[in-house]
């Protein structure tokens, strides 16, 4: 049996509800998110449930194409993220094996590929 440690947050940043800062989305701390590096993020709601679990070789543009694109599985969903949490994982084989994981153990509401549990 393979023992699968899922990684710290090395970011997690929280909606604000009014914020007063310039925001994106309503996350004033968006800039604490690399641009540069690769990684797994992991969208919270305010219950704390898992909604998406995502790869990414560069990690703030893609989290920023979920809140923006027509075909992300978060687009009806997007005011529903109150949490954002960011590991940094370079390697692109870690992040494939710990995406799947993360959606399968902890079953991410909103991801639709790589579900194994139905």
């Amino acid at each position: 049996m393979i023992n699968i440690t899922v990684p710290t947050p090395d970011v997690t940043i929280t909606k604000q509800v009014d914020p007063q800062l310039s925001h994106i989305y309503g996350f004033t701390d968006f800039h604490l998110i690399t641009r540069e590096l690769g990684g797994i993020f992991m969208f919270y709601n305010a219950a704390g449930e898992l909604l998406f679990v995502g790869k990414a070789r560069k990690l703030r543009p893609r989290i920023k194409k979920h809140f923006e694109d027509t075909v992300s599985p978060m687009k009806n969903h997007r005011e529903e993220v109150t949490k954002i949490e960011v590991c940094l994982v370079e390697d692109p084989v870690d992040r494939e094996i710990y995406e799947t994981y993360i959606i399968n153990t902890m079953r991410a509401k909103y991801n639709v590929d790589k579900v194994l549990y139905k």
